[in-house]
């Protein structure tokens, strides 16, 4: 990987209107392979070099779609799966939040980081996204959440995580100042999450058998003494477990009287309606408004994506989408992994890959409507949780690699710096759910668990964003990876989440791990400099020496 300032791309904007077309057709560094749309391409060849604001716009509106399809995808289809494969797996809830629940609540990080760092000319974007995201959330979210509310926090796992999480942060510095990394140091830098997951089970057990223990004695005794201090608290609060994963909505299930089937026809027609009855009633007009703009989207996704719910009598088994999942599903899959590249493949050169997919699945699909009814689920239904997972984590992929190629554009036409465009629109577009998500969890009564989440869930996006994606390059040019920093900014980037994240770690015990407003003002304060300060830095205005 080269630093964006050697990007041959970057000199387009440095030539006249007219001859920017013809540059970008010759130019190698300006092909778009792993995106579905060579959006250089479109903003230099198909519109006209007048229309600039426009093209400019129009991007914006699309990335606010990716960032959507993203979301949508990841919480919908994704986390739900995920959560159904742990549930099928018997894995504890400790087990659960640091492996299959975390990969969930940071999958549009993880997939943006690794489709951006495994790429020429875009590791900026990676590191910007990454480190900006992790500024976002243990500042402006867990601010945010302190300002709902003043609480105490559980000390031992926030000790546990600060201490893994600075860990992480000074490990991505080492790599970043030596500007390669080897297979070995890769693979010591994925184990750093592996001690972690070890690290959150065994002081949950240690802390298991001492409130059993306690409990005894509490039996024993005739007095109940008052266990509530902060250095007791439960470490079953997951730092991993994201609110993505608890239900926000108590859906009311309309139920008849009386028994009855419905039709093969109704089934297939009401799990392909997107819109709730009852909760289109009680909601908010804007909410109504953003739901009729996904509608279109969550409608392809249904139709693509098989959901297994373990909470439901019937485990969302729709026997004719399921049935009609097995088609559409690979058929997904196959026009997304890697941009739609095996589309087009012929098996030696005469067959379809596609027709064959197609055939595979509507045999599949005959034999299990014939073999199945509506009203219970056979069981194999938990398979359909796998191949709901790898749907939608190639559907996840894909649209990360789109917002990637399209912020790489948009850096080539503002001139702007990758690392500048990760840390402000790819951290706040992969971050904004979280943060609504956390001060709504905040304001039911839950901040503890919120904040939890705040600096727990990050250290997998960054562990596995960094070494995924460098494993992935390491697979491709069979050679150590080499990631230049795009000038000062990355050097502030990583100053300042290390900044933030000491003076969390000493603060907060200071206070007796009692938050509330002049944390939650303190931290956001600290937010706004940063930006100010990186924003400085990208200009030149400030210049370090």
């Amino acid at each position: 990987m080269t630093s964006q300032t050697t990007d041959e791309c970057d000199m387009v904007m440095r030539l006249n209107a007219s001859g920017r077309c013809g540059f970008v057709k010759n130019t190698s560094d300006c092909n778009m392979e792993d995106s579905f749309i060579n959006y250089i391409h479109v903003a230099f060849c198909l519109l006209p070099p007048n229309l600039t604001p426009l093209t400019v716009t129009l991007c914006m509106i699309w990335l606010l779609f990716l960032f959507i399809i993203l979301g949508l995808t990841a919480s919908k289809f994704f986390c739900p799966n995920l959560s159904a494969i742990s549930t099928s797996l018997h894995l504890s809830h400790t087990v659960a939040g640091v492996t299959f629940l975390a990969l969930g609540n940071g999958a549009p990080d993880i997939f943006s980081a690794m489709a951006a760092i495994s790429r020429p000319h875009t590791a900026g974007l990676a590191v910007g996204a990454l480190f900006g995201a992790g500024i976002f959330v243990t500042t402006v979210v867990a601010g945010s959440v302190a300002l709902v509310k003043s609480f105490a926090l559980a000390s031992r796992p926030f000790l546990r995580d600060m201490i893994f999480y600075m860990s992480a942060v000074f490990w991505t510095f080492v790599i970043l100042y030596r500007g390669t990394i080897s297979l070995g140091e890769t693979l010591g830098y994925l184990s750093l999450y592996i001690v972690y997951v070890l690290t959150v089970i065994i002081s949950t057990i240690i802390y298991n058998r001492q409130k059993r223990s306690l409990n005894t004695t509490v039996q024993a005794a005739p007095q109940i003494p008052d266990y509530q201090s902060s250095d007791t608290s439960d470490d079953d609060e997951l730092p991993s477990l994201s609110p993505r994963f608890i239900p926000h909505d108590n859906e009311t299930e309309y139920r008849p009287l009386l028994p009855y089937s419905e039709s093969t026809r109704h089934i297939l027609l009401g799990s392909l309606n997107p819109i709730d009855s009852g909760k289109w009633r009680r909601k908010p007009m804007k909410w109504k408004a953003f739901k009729i703009f996904k509608t279109p989207l969550e409608f392809l996704l249904l139709l693509c994506i098989p959901v297994v719910d373990p909470d439901k009598e019937d485990k969302n088994w729709k026997r004719p989408l399921n049935c009609l999942h097995l088609v559409t599903a690979p058929m997904a899959c196959l026009f997304t992994f890697q941009s739609g590249a095996y589309g087009h493949f012929m098996i030696q050169g005469q067959f379809p890959l596609w027709l064959l997919f197609l055939l595979l699945g509507l045999f599949l699909s005959a034999i299990v409507f014939c073999t199945t009814t509506n009203d219970h689920p056979p069981s194999y239904h938990c398979l359909f949780a796998l191949l709901g997972f790898v749907t939608s984590a190639l559907l996840i992929s894909g649209a990360a690699s789109e917002v990637v190629s399209l912020l790489h554009m948009l850096g080539v036409v503002l001139t702007l710096s990758n690392t500048v465009l990760g840390l402000t629109l790819l951290a706040w577009g992969n971050s904004i759910g979280d943060c609504f998500s956390d001060i709504t969890l905040a304001k039911q009564g839950y901040p503890r668990m919120a904040i939890s989440a705040c600096f727990g869930g990050i250290i997998f996006n960054m562990v596995f964003g960094v070494g995924l994606g460098c494993l992935a390059q390491m697979f491709e040019t069979h050679a150590e990876v080499q990631i230049e920093p795009e000038g000062n900014l990355a050097w502030v980037l990583a100053a300042s989440l290390g900044l933030s994240l000491v003076f969390s770690f000493i603060f907060v015990p200071l206070r007796n791990f009692h938050v509330g407003k002049h944390y939650g003002v303190f931290l956001l304060l600290f937010y706004f400099t940063f930006l100010i300060v990186a924003l400085l830095t990208e200009f030149n205005i400030i210049k370090f020496n």
